[in-house]
């Protein structure tokens, strides 16, 4: 495994790890390493080629050179140890970053102030291998499903960023729509344990969680508690209907959403590794429910909606499901390489020009901001909370971590959108009357909110000084 370890510059403490495969540094967002707060840097600067062990560093006509060890090139070969000046970076290259230990972030007086000084990076190889092996295995994935599935790729999608990010989804979808065997069949794939809870008016809390039973040993005739664990204590929780059931119970689940456990009596109950929780709401049929308080839909990181199947889908549909049951979907990746891909997401660095385009479009959701749109001060109520922007960013690293890359892009952020804002945006009277609803507003946004330019990443006042 090669890598390339960053001594000086936007990204000092950092380690790039690569396979077998070309890398570009560069500005542009398609770049394997971006360098988007330097404006020494062109947009598609330089690259370095793999060829029969040997790695090559080429320049790609940039704007203000690349540098080997003081010298300015446009081809040459690396070895160990080299010095890769692009810009006010230097990277050291490094022929086998596996062996290697892995670098601490730099101190707080020398890292940059628009780097998260507390991000973990891609430095082992089998974190690489396993985002490498990605792309491969979401088509094996959509394979599996499809046997069982037609069709709503979207949704499919949105669970898995969903599940990785390790948040949980809000489906929405009218009956007959296969949500609940969609749920099912990706529990099988993924090797999850896959429990389904129907909410009903008299479901209790004990219901969901589980219940203390009173017990008499059959040999010292002591009675004791124990503990009867509920269908919450699994992988994967389908909670149908959820705004069947009254409060006192939706809520019951908030715990386990957040904490990852659950608490009875005196004991804490831990949930095993990975736990992901979606719920069912029915769009239309709203007589005798209980909707959700906007608090308890805040801690759903997606709210995926399930549309009708094309023509072409329905057809398929009922050819295939009016006939003898076809082949059962097989398992692609179990459950540890779940954790293992939760655990990688939260190591992929995220550039300042992508968080400040995140940011950026959660505050235009605000009425009350200076720098809301004129739609958002119109038809907005009431904005998103600070937590969108963490799910924006988290839900652009799976994105990205889905389609085999280890970089994130403001289109990772664009494609987030619309399932993290679209319940957090709620809409006024005048909306309402117009019959605009949060979709409509999230679209305008997405339209309306620049990415920040270059200009938006000139240094502070404070870092020239440090300079």
């Amino acid at each position: 495994m090669t890598s390339l370890l960053v001594t000086q510059g936007q990204w000092k403490g950092q380690e790039f790890a690569f396979a077998d495969a070309e890398i570009t540094i560069g500005r542009d967002e398609d770049c394997d390493i971006q360098l988007l707060d330097d404006s020494k840097v062109s947009r598609h600067h330089a690259k370095i080629t793999p060829n029969n062990g040997e790695w090559y560093l080429s320049d790609l006509d940039s704007a203000n050179g690349t540098f080997l060890n003081g010298e300015a090139v446009s081809a040459a070969l690396l070895k160990e140890s080299d010095a890769v000046a692009i810009g006010d970076t230097t990277f050291v290259f490094r022929s086998d970053a596996a062996a290697a230990a892995a670098p601490q972030r730099a101190g707080s007086e020398a890292a940059p102030q628009r780097a998260d000084p507390d991000a973990k990076t891609l430095t082992t190889a089998d974190d690489l291998k396993l985002v490498e092996q990605m792309r491969q295995s979401m088509d094996a994935i959509r394979r599996e499903v499809g046997k069982i599935i037609i069709g709503q790729e979207d949704v499919l999608n949105e669970i898995l960023m969903c599940i990785i990010a390790g948040g949980h989804a809000l489906l929405i979808g009218l009956p007959g729509l296969a949500k609940t065997l969609t749920v099912n069949t990706i529990a099988k794939v993924l090797d999850m344990k896959f429990k389904r809870i129907q909410f009903t008016p008299d479901l209790m809390p004990s219901d969901i969680t589980g219940t203390e039973v009173l017990e008499t040993d059959q040999v010292t005739q002591q009675k004791q508690f124990r503990f009867m664990q509920g269908p919450i204590f699994c992988n994967m929780l389908l909670a149908d209907e959820i705004n069947r059931t009254p409060p006192k119970t939706q809520a019951a689940l908030l715990e386990a959403m957040q904490e990852k456990q659950v608490s009875v009596g005196k004991e804490v109950y831990k949930l095993d590794k990975p736990f992901f929780v979606l719920a069912t709401q029915n769009p239309i049929e709203q007589e005798g429910t209980y909707p959700l308080p906007e608090a308890q839909l805040d801690r759903f990181m997606f709210n995926i909606f399930v549309d009708y199947p094309t023509l072409e889908e329905e057809i398929t549909v009922i050819s295939r499901t009016t006939m003898t049951a076809g082949a059962e979907p097989q398992v692609v990746i179990d459950k540890q390489a779940v954790i293992h891909l939760q655990e990688v997401v939260r190591k992929i660095p995220v550039s300042q020009h992508v968080i400040s385009y995140a940011v950026g479009l959660v505050r235009a959701t605000r009425p009350g901001d200076a720098l809301a749109p004129e739609c958002t001060k119109k038809y907005v109520s009431t904005g998103a909370g600070p937590r969108a922007g963490q799910f924006l960013i988290l839900a652009a690293k799976a994105r990205a971590v889905l389609e085999g890359r280890i970089h994130v892009s403001c289109n990772d952020i664009r494609s987030a959108a619309m399932p993290v804002l679209r319940h957090r945006v709620l809409t006024n009277f005048s909306a309402d009357s117009e019959g605009i609803n949060s979709v409509e507003i999230v679209k305008r946004l997405l339209a309306e909110v620049k990415e920040p330019g270059a200009e938006a990443y000139e240094p502070s006042a404070s870092d020239k000084k440090k300079k």
